[in-house]
């Protein structure tokens, strides 16, 4: 006798196999050359800096506020932005925009490949576009420029799609880690944002890829945390209202900055120009906007470090977030290159600090970290990527709790408010439709008798084949195919019209039984303790819409399944969601709302 689980002894909690390794070992390789791309980029965008505003052809680190061009350093970004205009033109387009929206989309549309001109003309376009004022920041750039980088390296091996993706992945968390020493906070924006799934087959390489980053970046002494913040503040009533209020403003921050990017996009559309200029339109409002306050000008780094010192009074805050917003989104919306993480905390910052007033008291600085990771993780919908990369980021764990707190608060603010993030909108505006909600297949956790038709109608297989085509025909018969079954109740296979229509052109005699015709050919069956996920795959090997169940123990027909069936599980799991019920119920009773399968 067979075991009854003699069917299952594949299933496992993972699917993952020792290939996962062989995977890891080539994130390896990625993340080493992510690295080094990253410190390329961080130092192309200082050689640019230094060239457009200084006339220097150097590495020094000198304030873009020093410059001795005065009111003709307005037209520096204007002419970065036509190079850029340039090199998107006649190089590739794909270097316009801020990186993550083009990873995505190579991800899911693109099969995870990446040509070799993004890997070069990405940084080196970002690189100018920071370097002449533009006000972005470097992780884009370097998560998409990482990512090409470990697509090519994927391109060059025998992998499946899905390990390509895995790569290109892994490349962007070891690119991110490079730039901010954030090595968890990647590995999570991974799992929010890129992988579209969460496996160990996909986890453990981009973790790999991230860690080898983040020692490596520490071997070459680059600083970690990059802007050490100390302070915290003492869990209260009032400090959670504190928290929840700064998410709160954030989500509608991040609402407002995604609608202004795209409304600035939705403007140059309109523009009877080519879009090769547009750039050209954004850099010159970039200049201007620099003029007015140029701490607002590229990747601005000194406004994170002053905000978390508290050194940023209201007033200075202000300004900064009304000319950052305005000249972040007309360059952005014009299609010029750069990143979005590092605007967003600064004009999170900002926002912080002029809300600190009227905060419950707190460390210097407190608020505007809140703020930052609050507007990060609600403009991006990535609620534990902005939670980690602001603990990160400071090297302070005593925050975590404020910081989840204002988060998941800012997230749940957009999450109502928006259909779409600021970067999903940009591929949704392609024509492409992105779900980044997460569950476990229902089939998975649903075996074949839980749904399957247990009173069953068969034919004997002693019915002719004139016989089985008048029952077939017959006004009240009322399915399209039978199990045909022999005196021991087990299965021979099973009939429906193109059956019959085959074997009647294949002049087989009116008075052939169904076992004589049925001898000999091969049947495909389900059993009762089988997982719909693999039934779902028999159905389709099978090019049939229904099998019969048969016990495992004497192989007797014991029941029936078809796709309807099998739909009636996500029906009830669209009710689960949908049907509300009390254990205490005040006023009318509310009967459950009925799925279209259930009986009346």
């Amino acid at each position: 006798m067979k075991s009854p689980h003699a069917g299952n002894g594949h299933l496992r909690d993972f699917t993952t196999d020792p290939r996962v390794l062989f995977i890891a070992a080539i994130a390896v390789v990625v993340a080493t050359a992510g690295l080094f791309a990253g410190i390329v980029l961080l130092k192309l965008i200082r050689l640019a800096t230094n060239i457009a505003y200084f006339g220097q052809f150097s590495l020094a680190e000198l304030r873009l506020e020093d410059t001795p061009l005065g009111y003709a350093a307005v037209i520096v970004p204007v002419i970065g932005a036509l190079i850029i205009g340039l090199m998107a033109r006649f190089g590739s387009e794909k270097i316009r925009g801020h990186g993550i929206p083009e990873a995505i989309e190579a991800i899911l549309l693109g099969r995870s490949r990446l040509d070799a001109k993004v890997a070069v003309l990405k940084p080196l376009s970002s690189a100018i576009s920071i370097g002449t004022g533009g006000p972005f920041g470097a992780e884009g750039p370097i998560i998409m420029t990482g990512g090409a980088i470990g697509s090519l390296i994927a391109q060059m091996l025998p992998v499946s799609d899905n390990e390509r993706k895995t790569l290109l992945v892994a490349g962007a968390a070891a690119g991110m880690t490079t730039v901010f020493g954030t090595p968890i906070a990647a590995i999570m924006l991974a799992v929010e944002l890129l992988l579209f799934e969460w496996t160990p087959r996909s986890f453990i390489p981009v973790a790999v890829a991230a860690i080898v980053a983040e020692v490596e970046r520490t071997l070459l002494h680059l600083p970690s945390p990059i802007f050490p913040f100390s302070g915290t503040m003492e869990a209260s009533i009032a400090g959670l209202g504190g928290w929840v209020l700064v998410g709160i403003a954030a989500g509608l921050l991040s609402g407002l900055l995604t609608q202004l990017v795209y409304a600035c996009e939705d403007a140059f559309l309109k523009l009877p120009i080519h879009w090769m200029w547009w750039p050209m339109i954004g850099g010159l409002v970039v200049g201007i906007g620099g003029l007015i306050e140029p701490h607002a000008l590229g990747v601005g780094y000194d406004n994170i470090a002053n905000m978390l010192d508290g050194r940023t009074v209201a007033a200075a805050a202000l300004l900064l977030l009304v000319v950052k917003a305005i000249i972040w989104s007309v360059a952005l919306g014009s299609g010029t290159s750069g990143g979005v993480l590092a605007p967003l905390l600064i004009m999170g910052g900002a926002m912080g600090a002029v809300l600190s007033g009227i905060l419950p008291e707190a460390s210097p600085g407190f608020w505007p970290l809140l703020a930052m990771a609050a507007t990060m993780g609600g403009t991006m919908r990535a609620p534990l990527t902005a939670t980690f990369f602001a603990t990160e980021l400071t090297g302070n764990t005593h925050v975590l709790v404020p910081l989840i707190a204002a988060c998941a608060t800012a997230h749940a603010v957009t999450v109502l408010l928006m259909k779409r993030s600021i970067l999903t909108e940009k591929v949704a505006r392609r024509g492409h439709h992105l779900v980044r909600e997460y569950r476990v297949d229902p089939f998975a956790l649903t075996r074949v008798k839980e749904v399957m038709t247990t009173k069953v109608e068969s034919v004997p297989a002693t019915m002719t084949l004139h016989g089985a085509a008048t029952f077939l025909t017959a006004p009240d018969t009322r399915h399209p195919s039978f199990p045909v079954i022999n005196g021991e109740g087990h299965v021979l296979g099973v009939i429906d019209p193109p059956a019959i229509l085959r074997w009647r052109r294949a002049g087989k005699h009116r008075k052939a039984t169904l076992g004589e015709l049925l001898a000999g050919s091969k049947i495909t069956l389900a059993y009762p303790d089988e997982y719909l996920e693999a039934l779902s795959d028999k159905l389709l090997t099978a090019n049939v819409s229904h099998l019969p169940v048969v016990s495992r123990e004497d192989e007797r027909l014991i029941g029936y399944i078809g796709w309807k069936d099998m739909m009636r599980v996500r029906s009830k799991k669209q009710a689960e969601e949908r049907d509300r019920t009390a254990l205490l119920s005040f006023g009318a009773k509310r009967e459950p709302q009925r799925s279209v399968s259930d009986p009346a």
